[in-house]
């Protein structure tokens, strides 16, 4: 295996040390920092990680208009780029424990994605109020009844992807940009055949920094399942497994 990691950063310079330094104990894992510009200097943090790092770590500064989907995007473009097998996706923030990676790459060998999940049996989340709770539960269920997707946890932004599942996707194509990217993202991946999986994962609410979470991110959120739906029409079915 060959594995790249995408971390999207937006002030994340607290964070982005623990995180690569973490991953740097997976054997051969290489982390792309993908940074949208972070007023608190996390470019230039992740720079430094970089450079001692021998190249196992990159940094792509984007510049243009910022937002996760983007991020992801413009990151596995550059994965593509190189000679990468596996392509992973994770946070910042420590909600995802990066030890975790090895796991989600052993279970693609039975899968073309596969989601760190807080809802199958043995997944987890920790210091979220209840509330946060509530519209989480909520979201994934709005959106397996929208879309028809079977998957417990379309929300985790915890994933990693076989190469040739991420190049059937039509990247040019998605059309949203904040969290709703991810559920477009694994939609597209049902819709074109793959096999989407899931193992469990403890989610831990960020300790450090601020959430990304805005209503306008929620407006998103809510219509984005509704036109999935009304692509699937013109599309074949898809089969997902969980």
């Amino acid at each position: 295996m060959r594995p790249v990691v995408i971390v999207p950063t937006y002030n994340e310079r607290d964070n982005i040390p623990i995180v690569v330094s973490r991953l740097m104990t997976i054997p051969d894992v290489r982390v792309l920092v993908v940074d949208d510009g972070s007023p608190d200097g996390t470019g230039a943090v992740a720079d430094a990680l970089a450079a001692t790092a021998d190249g196992r770590v990159s940094v792509l500064h984007r510049t243009g208009p910022r937002g996760l989907g983007l991020a992801y995007i413009d990151g596995m473009r550059q994965a593509l780029a190189g000679d990468a097998t596996h392509i992973c996706q994770m946070d910042a923030d420590l909600s995802h424990d990066p030890f975790d990676i090895a796991r989600l790459l052993a279970a693609t060998a039975d899968a073309d994605v596969v989601i760190g999940s807080r809802y199958v049996p043995g997944g987890r989340i920790e210091n979220w109020p209840a509330r946060r709770r509530m519209l989480s539960a909520f979201a994934n269920g709005y959106i397996r009844t929208i879309t028809g997707l079977t998957t417990r946890d379309s929300t985790s932004g915890f994933r990693c992807w076989r190469r040739d599942a991420i190049e059937r996707l039509p990247l040019d194509r998605i059309a949203s940009n904040g969290y709703a990217f991810l559920v477009e993202l694994i939609w597209e991946a049902a819709a074109s055949g793959g096999r989407v999986g899931e193992i469990p994962i403890t989610f831990v609410e960020r300790r450090q920094g601020a959430s990304k979470l805005s209503w306008r991110v929620v407006f998103e959120s809510a219509i984005v399942p509704w036109r999935l739906a009304w692509r699937s029409l013109s599309r074949k079915p898809f089969r997902a497994t969980i």
